[in-house]
């Protein structure tokens, strides 16, 4: 890059609307956090990763409790915004509620590995955090709702006599919870289409006359 361009990124990033900046911010928050953990991420790893001043990030957050969290809830309005869009598709039957359901927990903008390890990162900081703990929880309880009421609206009718929403609900929300970590922690043996074919396969299960079980593969 030409000293010129240089200067003129430099000029743009000074002169960036602030919630341009937030953003900027929290995005540097989600890689230093993916690299170095919560502990070890500071208002100056943050500057660093969004090259820019501690000052910067300090005018905007106040402190590194406040950039945390505020990563913690960006992270979450984004999950919930895309759950709540996928459930609209309830609207249409059920079985394409939680089919676009999945599609979101497996979506590349969502299920990337840098989120996934800020999401872990978070997750078990939550015991000892009530905000962290409050985001959480209110995540999980808008999924949980959205889910339930599609699975129940599948059983209406006695079509699934012993299926239980709630129960449904949970299995699949541990489910996803699992192949997270397999995709952070085992990238060489699991993949986002292995994750989403193992999803459906546990819905098929569950709904055997509403979804099919997908076909085998040799190697995702």
């Amino acid at each position: 890059m030409s000293a010129r361009r240089q200067l003129a990124v430099l000029a743009k990033r000074r002169t960036a609307p602030p919630e341009q900046r937030r953003e900027q911010l929290i995005q540097a928050t989600i890689r230093s956090v993916a690299d170095r953990g919560l502990a070890d991420t500071t208002i100056a790893t943050v500057a660093q990763q969004a090259g820019l001043s501690q000052g910067i990030v300090n005018l905007h957050f106040r402190s590194k409790d406040g950039l945390l969290t505020e990563t913690l809830r960006y992270l979450a309005d984004e999950y919930r915004s895309a759950c709540h869009e996928a459930a609209a598709m309830g609207g249409v039957s059920p079985v394409a509620g939680l089919l676009a359901m999945v599609e979101v927990d497996f979506r590349r903008s969502i299920c990337t590995r840098e989120k996934l390890a800020v999401w872990f990162a978070f997750w078990g900081e939550r015991r000892f955090r009530p905000t962290y703990r409050r985001i959480c929880a209110e995540r999980d309880r808008s999924y949980d709702d959205m889910v339930r009421l599609m699975c129940a609206r599948l059983c209406e009718g006695g079509a699934y006599p012993g299926v239980e929403p709630a129960v449904v609900a949970d299995g699949l929300s541990a489910l996803t919870d699992g192949l997270w970590l397999d995709l952070l922690v085992r990238p060489d043996t699991m993949s986002r289409e292995r994750a989403r074919r193992i999803t459906l396969s546990y819905l098929a299960d569950v709904f055997p006359r509403h979804f099919d079980r997908p076909a085998a593969k040799g190697k995702d």
